[in-house]
């Protein structure tokens, strides 16, 4: 069970909570801090093979993903582990230099991925969701692994989302040129 806290606390003091306690993926939403919950086998599978088969297809040298790991951060005070998401190279680089640094994008992202879980539930992804749109992240991803469905949104130069919904074929993500994911076997685990 994911643990949520009434107290607020800072930025500077969730991310050396973040840092010291590495057996648990703690978030911060508008300063409170609360625990990533778990995911269920079907929703780390799915997130597992995306990110192999958006990682397979990037030049490591342009992009990198995290899947539970890293942050994205939405000022002034929210922070969330996201199931998937990609990012340039050139986010992390300065980043790579520090002792001791919490990894943290502020940057909107081409990508990021959210799976549905039981034991996430509903209220925490339509959250997460909408923390990604408020970011300006480039296009959300959100797959449910037992309907077997995707989700899309991407955002268009007016700052609104154009939502599609996707069931099977290719997708290719806008952001990530010469990327395509094949949902029939992405869902095919």
């Amino acid at each position: 069970m994911a643990i949520e806290t009434q107290t607020r606390i800072s930025n500077e003091a969730y991310e050396r909570l973040a840092l010291s306690d590495t057996d648990r993926k703690w978030e911060l939403w508008d300063g409170v801090l609360r625990e990533k919950p778990g995911g269920t086998a079907a929703a780390n599978s799915l997130c597992a093979e995306l990110v192999f088969g958006l990682l397979s297809q990037l030049d490591w040298a342009v992009y990198q993903g995290r899947t539970n790991a890293g942050r994205l951060r939405r000022p002034p005070a929210t922070y969330v582990v996201p199931d998937v998401f990609v990012f340039p190279v050139r986010y992390v680089t300065p980043r790579l230099r520090g002792d001791d640094v919490l990894e943290v994008y502020e940057q909107p992202v081409p990508l990021v991925a959210q799976m549905w879980s039981a034991i996430a539930g509903d209220a925490y992804v339509q959250a997460n969701l909408a923390i990604f749109k408020e970011r300006g992240d480039h296009e959300i991803w959100f797959l449910h692994p037992y309907e077997r469905w995707l989700i899309r949104w991407v955002r268009e130069l007016d700052g609104s989302y154009l939502e599609t919904e996707l069931r099977a074929g290719l997708i290719r993500p806008v952001g990530l040129p010469g990327v395509a994911i094949d949902l029939d076997a992405l869902f095919d685990l």
